[in-house]
């Protein structure tokens, strides 16, 4: 499979809707640097990103809501936030306060 910059959007998409765990987007992130999978017309913005995701599991490096913002500007995509009653999500809510986003 060929990793596009829709692709990475979709795996970014995943994690900041919970869909995907931290480890799990730092891995295959790591995956698709080593595969070397990345369509050539994109690889110039997708490696320093892959390389970046691929550290995010690392606690001097993390990766906040404004990495993942940045992050989907630079595939041309723009992140936008919904905020709903808490009572309409309250089972959907899974991060815990004082913690940065993912861990």
């Amino acid at each position: 499979m060929t990793i596009t910059k829709q692709t990475v959007a979709n795996q970014l998409a995943a994690y900041l809707h919970h869909e995907l765990s931290l480890a799990q987007l730092v891995d295959w992130a790591e995956n698709a640097l080593m595969e070397g999978a990345v369509a050539a017309r994109d690889a110039a913005v997708l490696s320093p990103l892959f390389a970046r995701l691929g550290l995010a599991d690392v606690r001097a490096f993390g990766l906040t809501w404004d990495d993942c913002e940045q992050f989907l500007r630079q595939l041309g995509y723009a992140a936008h936030v919904e905020v709903v009653a808490a009572a309409s999500v309250a089972s959907a809510v899974r991060e815990k306060p004082g913690r940065k986003y993912g861990k």
